[in-house]
């Protein structure tokens, strides 16, 4: 999810935050150290190296997840942890009803990623996971995956749940702003 955090990272320098304090603090740490490891599975994935996805991608969903409960907990984001849970719930009940749809399956359209290499017309009978490329027999493939970043293709789905990341970086990146602030005004 680093295009989210990236773009968390740009919504608040837009606002004219100071991104330096969210890496002076350990609570960013975690998130840090598994975006790093995504990074690797991505990196696998690229050189046609499943083991890592098929074995640990299900591990590693849930333990990204509750890293974000660092920050929550820590800054006290719980409106904003509602917010990003409310929109993970959507992002889920729409990728499951497209997969109901589909046989349970969710149809993939990729294009930017056969050029990347980061899918071949291999791919998904080796991971052998819900992923199946999607065909003129798709059904609802407006909420199938289909947005290709090169290295992921996600579904508008997708997109909610990933909602979730950035509301939480950047709401953490305003509360340490707001804290630093409020510490330079009692030095000064």
């Amino acid at each position: 999810m680093i295009e989210t955090v990236l773009a968390a990272l740009i919504a608040a320098k837009i606002r004219h935050y100071k991104l330096k304090y969210l890496f002076m603090s350990w609570t960013f740490y975690p998130i840090i150290a598994l975006e790093i490891i995504l990074f690797f599975f991505q990196t696998n994935t690229f050189l046609s190296n499943y083991f890592y996805v098929i074995h640990f991608d299900r591990y590693f969903k849930t333990i990204y997840i509750l890293a974000y409960l660092v920050p929550i907990l820590y800054f006290k984001l719980y409106k904003q942890s509602l917010i990003g849970s409310a929109s993970v719930l959507v992002g889920t009940l729409l990728n499951r009803f497209v997969m109901a749809q589909n046989g349970g399956k969710m149809p993939v359209f990729p294009t930017l990623s056969y050029l990347t290499g980061y899918l071949k017309p291999y791919t998904f009978d080796q991971v052998n996971d819900y992923h199946v490329f999607g065909d003129a027999s798709s059904r609802f493939k407006i909420l199938c995956d289909y947005i290709d970043v090169g290295y992921n293709v996600m579904s508008p789905g997708d997109l909610f749940i990933h909602f979730f990341v950035f509301i939480i970086i950047y709401s953490a990146i305003k509360e340490l702003n707001l804290k630093h602030k409020e510490e330079f005004v009692k030095a000064g």
